[in-house]
């Protein structure tokens, strides 16, 4: 299961994040992703966006990553329930680079600290796995672990 859930992470470049604001109002959003250890997910995101708003006030979440061009009853999924929140400084450029990387290889745009540091509209945000699930053939959700 393992080797499937690395497997679905690198095949898709969108993850859908499942947060919830101060009143446990939920909300969900997808965004384009970065990762290289299936531990943590990396993100670009405005802090004005609600999904933002809402990570700022409750750090907790679930990410779902899968392909919506698969046909009913045939997809594959990995379910991530995580903890995340905007990059502190200490972390940028590792993350940054973990992000910037993983764009260049897909033929996007290199980023840089001036692409996400004010006045910069967007800021880079990571997500660390607690725990990772992968939704089955049957329909089940299997723990998977990989730390």
């Amino acid at each position: 299961m393992r080797e499937a859930v690395q497997a679905i992470i690198d095949a898709n470049s969108y993850m859908t994040l499942a947060t919830a604001d101060e009143l446990g109002r939920p909300w969900a959003a997808p965004v384009w992703f970065a990762s290289v250890d299936y531990l943590e997910l990396v993100w670009v995101s405005s802090p004005e966006a609600r999904h933002s708003r809402n990570l700022a006030v409750r750090p907790e979440l679930a990410i779902v990553i899968f392909d919506s061009r698969q046909a009913p009853g045939t997809g594959e999924a990995v379910y991530i329930s995580a903890r995340g929140g905007e990059v502190s400084e200490p972390d940028l450029d590792r993350c940054l680079d973990i992000y910037s990387t993983i764009s260049q290889r897909q033929g996007l745009a290199a980023w840089n600290r001036s692409d996400v540091e004010p006045p910069a509209r967007l800021r880079l945000y990571s997500a660390t796995a607690d725990e990772h699930f992968v939704l089955t053939g049957t329909d089940e959700r299997r723990p998977v672990v990989l730390a």
